[in-house]
């Protein structure tokens, strides 16, 4: 199938060609053509499947052979869940709209308000934006959505797992016509809140579901390897690093001190690494990403903010230094490599603490995930014992029951036996003094 089958407009098809993009995606050969006839859509499909592109054309077509309902207000508002991700959207969306008229701009928490007010009152067609700093536009008057035409979330499970759902509501009621169509992208379908949103931002939609949160990536090839500490970790590290197969590498680890402590680590043994995590204020982080981009370092060590929003097609390997708490984001984090039909490699360390982790991943994978070793390296840990199961009544069933010891009496001692009273003697202490008794004439 060719995008020309899709019925999009032959700029497009340019614009695609130019970045070496011939054919679509099952997502994009389901979503395209859906969108274009104006239904809504409740869509899901894994990472690195080629979702954006999914939306991101028909809403560009729209832009370019529909009539606008408003001069001013804008016609697409693309809602993403973070920062890096809306900044992905947003670069594949200039490369589509390159030589033509179409205004764009982007509206992310962390960046100069004033800046954006400035940028908004230049009518663009497209807004890309993060749903906190939305909100604020929407409350303090300076964004309109009253003329919105097409609404799209990308990535609404975690942009509701992250604790906008007020957001959302603000959203949809000021661009809440019968004329908008929306389309709503999901990592799953099978999710509370995405489901009940779904209910109350669609209008008889059409679902797309090519593959579950939990299927096998088959482009991307995992490994597991057992440390038994923070040492064996960093020398299994050092180890993947100076293969020959290895391009550009994207660590996660489990906080913010241990992507700075890490990248030290390794920059000081020869490595060229960078560090992003949260805190950094968002030009830096845009830096980092770009420089990242333009293959200036070939590590990036990173926290969970960067398991999504990534779309780099030289990244071959994703390690996981630390496993992710949450299952669901594992997928999300090997998603990163594996991209637009490339092979990649994501290898995990699993030590004492990450145990927990694992037994939740395999379970959730429903794969056993086996692991291997490396000679001269191999772990002395072999997994957390599983513990026995417990009664109803809380106590051990593999543990036989106690027999109850009599109470322990303490024994008395036998009283001594009391002397007899003697009656005190007389002066001349010769004869005990006896009371007289009283004669009748006394």
């Amino acid at each position: 199938m060719q995008f020309t089958d899709l019925g999009i407009d032959t700029r497009l098809e340019t614009q695609l060609a130019h970045q070496g993009i011939t054919q679509p995606t099952d997502i994009q050969a389901h979503a395209v053509p859906t969108a274009l006839a104006g239904h809504d859509i409740f869509a899901q499909s894994k990472t690195g499947s080629g979702k954006t592109l999914a939306f991101l054309l028909p809403a560009v077509q729209r832009v370019m052979k529909q009539k606008a309902l408003s001069k001013r207000d804008p016609r697409v508002l693309i809602v993403a869940p973070t920062r890096e991700l809306a900044t992905q959207v947003f670069t594949q969306l200039r490369l589509l709209i390159a030589g033509t008229a179409i205004k764009s701009v982007k509206i992310l928490g962390g960046e100069n308000f004033n800046d954006q007010i400035k940028a908004l009152r230049n009518d663009p067609q497209f807004v890309i934006a993060t749903p906190g700093r939305l909100a604020d536009h929407i409350t303090k008057r300076s964004l309109q959505l009253s003329g919105l035409e097409l609404l799209i979330f990308d990535e609404a499970d975690r942009i509701l797992d992250l604790g906008f759902t007020e957001q959302l509501k603000l959203i949809n009621e000021q661009a809440n016509h019968r004329l908008r169509q929306t389309l709503l992208f999901s990592a799953t379908l099978d999710h509370a809140q995405v489901d009940a949103l779904s209910r109350n931002l669609l209008k008889k939609p059409k679902q797309i579901a090519l593959s579950a949160a939990n299927e096998q990536h088959s482009d991307i090839k995992q490994t597991l390897y057992l440390a038994d500490h923070l040492d064996h970790k960093e020398a299994l590290l050092e180890h993947f690093l100076t293969q020959d197969n290895v391009g550009q590498c994207i660590i996660f680890t489990a906080t913010r001190a241990d992507t700075s402590r890490l990248s030290e680590s390794l920059n000081a043994k020869g490595f060229k690494s960078v560090a992003l995590a949260g805190d950094l204020t968002q030009n830096k982080r845009l830096d980092i990403m770009d420089a990242f981009s333009r293959e200036n370092f070939k590590i990036l060590i990173t926290t969970d903010v960067a398991s999504r929003g990534l779309d780099l097609l030289s990244v071959t390997h994703v390690i996981n230094f630390d496993l992710p708490k949450h299952a669901e984001e594992y997928v999300h984090r090997i998603g990163r490599t594996g991209r637009a039909g490339f092979k990649g490699n994501a290898l995990s360390l699993v030590g004492p603490k990450d145990w927990l982790s694992y037994l939740a991943i395999k379970s959730f994978l429903n794969d056993e995930l086996t692991f291997s070793s490396v000679d001269g390296l191999k772990a002395k840990f072999k997994g957390l014992k599983e513990k026995k199961p417990v009664s109803a009544s809380g106590k051990n069933k593999a543990q036989p029951a106690l027999t109850k010891k009599p109470a322990f009496k303490r024994k008395t001692k036998p009283k001594k036996p009391t002397a007899p009273i003697k009656a005190p003697l007389n002066i001349d202490g010769d004869t005990p003094m006896r009371r007289k008794k009283k004669t009748e004439q006394e």
